[in-house]
């Protein structure tokens, strides 16, 4: 049989990332030279701004808002300056000396403003902080439930979905450090993050409900605690993600910090719980995985990751979760690759997904290079590359 360069080639490199506890993986055995470290999230970057010039990327939305949070921080680490230059450049088709266009009507066309404060800080642009005060602008008056929660959209009514607190409180807590509104910003997005939690959690299990709807009226909210039946993997990775980043924000007096960690400290015992054994990540219905048509997902592997990593860092849980995310971030690195083009891939990933029954989840498409995808990986090789 003839050798297979490319076979090789990939056998190499799944040796390599196999034996990888940081982000940046290299082989060495005695006696052989040691292949330079491959920066993963270069890699990443590198092909996305190959395949899509910034005025190709896609239009305003969160999964956008996402991946350049992520190549932020790509670019925090590094100092490229093309990094910085092409997201600026796809802001810019959005963003005028006038701030942007926007109504806000649902949660996750937020998202992407969680890059306003920073771009504002980075260049000194007026634009960047007017759109930011529009987005501000619109808290108020957004729509909620009794006890403070914000619709999911101001078309969906009474229902919140644990992707939304993603989409707007870093956002909020962001502006109120950077610009000086601490005393609201904070206050209303640490409260969203507990509202959401208490509707939402199941002790019993260290998990999250995906959805629920103040007066049950939707099918899949009939039951006594008007949420949906199942823990959906990467809107529980939202929520915890949240809870992290206003942990970063928040002083260490502010009253709430001590209910956000205990959050962090209740997902990060239930992604431990369920991780998979086999492959250290996790499952689209994170507590199915003897169901034969679930399937271990990227994204939000990648999410709880990164919580664990960083809760340990900051000793909101005992180092004994280090192991966990170490086997996690191997298991997330499993899933990338490089194609016969030079390009880096990210498989395995789920398309954007609504509420729904085990067989809606497990039917979604495996997607890759999905943007949920690479900005959940981004965050978290930028957090263990530390």
């Amino acid at each position: 049989m003839a050798p297979d360069p490319l076979g090789a080639a990939r056998l190499s490199r799944r040796t390599v990332l196999a034996g990888t506890a940081g982000a940046l993986g290299a082989l060495t055995l005695p006696g052989v030279a040691t292949a330079a470290p491959v920066d993963w999230s270069r890699a990443v970057v590198d092909s996305t701004m190959k395949r899509h010039t910034p005025a190709t990327l896609g239009g305003w939305g969160y999964t956008r808002g996402l991946y350049l949070y992520g190549q932020y921080l790509v670019y925090r680490r590094t100092g490229e300056k093309s990094y910085l230059d092409y997201i600026l450049a796809w802001y810019d088709r959005f963003v005028t000396d006038s701030g942007i266009s926007n109504g806000f009507t649902n949660l996750d066309a937020m998202r992407s403003g969680q890059m306003f404060p920073l771009l504002y800080t980075e260049t000194g642009q007026a634009k960047y902080k007017t759109a930011a005060d529009q987005l501000r602008a619109r808290f108020p008056s957004y729509p909620r439930t009794s006890d403070g929660g914000m619709f999911h959209a101001t078309s969906r009514v009474g229902q919140l979905w644990a992707d939304g607190v993603y989409m707007a409180q870093p956002f909020l807590a962001l502006y109120g450090k950077t610009f000086g509104d601490a005393a609201y910003c904070y206050e209303e997005a640490a409260k969203n993050v507990s509202v959401y939690f208490d509707h939402l959690k199941e002790p019993a299990k260290g998990l999250l409900y995906h959805a629920y709807d103040e007066d049950g009226s939707e099918p899949w909210a009939s039951g006594a605690g008007r949420h949906s039946k199942y823990h959906w993997g990467r809107a529980i990775g939202w929520l915890g993600m949240t809870a992290i980043d206003l942990l970063e924000i928040l002083p260490r007096d502010h009253p709430r910090r001590r209910r956000l960690v205990e959050v962090v400290k209740f997902l990060a015992a239930g992604y431990t719980r369920w991780q998979d054994r086999a492959s250290g990540r996790w499952f689209q219905v994170v507590d199915r995985g003897g169901d034969k048509d679930n399937w271990l997902e990227t994204s939000a592997s990648a999410m709880y990751t990164f919580l664990l990593s960083r809760a340990v860092q900051r000793g909101y849980v005992g180092p004994e979760y280090g192991p966990v995310a170490a086997k996690g971030h191997r298991g997330v690195l499993s899933q990338v690759s490089t194609n016969p083009e030079g390009l880096t891939d990210i498989a395995n990933i789920s398309e954007g997904t609504n509420v729904g029954d085990t067989a809606y989840y497990y039917a979604r498409k495996r997607n890759t290079n999905d943007f949920h995808g690479l900005g959940a990986f981004l965050i978290m090789n930028e957090q263990l590359v530390r």
